[in-house]
């Protein structure tokens, strides 16, 4: 003869929950986004239900919802959790894996060029500007002094000064346009 496992007695929140189902699936999708980790919460809610301690309860759709909601916060935090664990793996596993080679973190040959011919052509411009541009130019952008300094050492008035800068400024940038 066979024995015969017993099925638990179902609770009145577990009919309940299959009365719900519906709804508390939307609710899920809706906090969650992915329609098959609500199904997997869903089912984490039915066997918390199923197998709980099954002690009087007031509202069981409030319970139902706020269990629910609970299932949801438990994941983020757990997702929250196995991100931070996986990023510091990784920051002590970079490079040390057999077989590979870290990043090099400078830059690649070609933008190393780009990045001179680019500060070659920036300083031919400058060395094109006219005197009298070029000397409030340095003065201000190269060597950080103030325009009233600027003003004081040229002995000029600091508008002077402005115009110079201003005037440089639409020199370079033909020059660096060309």
């Amino acid at each position: 003869m066979r024995s015969v496992e017993a099925q638990p007695p179902t609770s009145g929140l577990s009919q309940l929950l299959g009365e719900l189902r519906p709804e508390l699936l939307r609710f899920l999708i809706a906090r969650l986004g992915d329609a098959g980790e609500a199904e997997d919460l869903l089912q984490e809610l039915w066997i918390r239900t199923r197998d709980g301690a099954g002690g009087p309860v007031a509202n069981g759709r409030a319970y139902l919802y706020r269990a629910a909601q609970n299932l949801v916060l438990d994941r983020a935090r757990e997702r929250r959790r196995r991100t931070a664990r996986d990023g510091e793996w990784s920051k002590a596993q970079s490079g040390s894996i057999s077989g590979t080679e870290p990043a090099d973190p400078r830059a690649n040959a070609e933008d190393v060029l780009l990045e001179r011919e680019k500060a070659g052509a920036l300083a031919t411009a400058i060395a094109a500007l006219p005197e009298a541009a070029g000397r409030a130019f340095r003065m201000h952008k190269l060597d950080g002094l103030p325009h009233a300094e600027v003003a004081r050492r040229l002995g000029i008035t600091r508008s002077g000064v402005e115009k110079h800068i201003a005037l440089a400024m639409a020199h370079l940038r033909r020059a660096l346009a060309d």
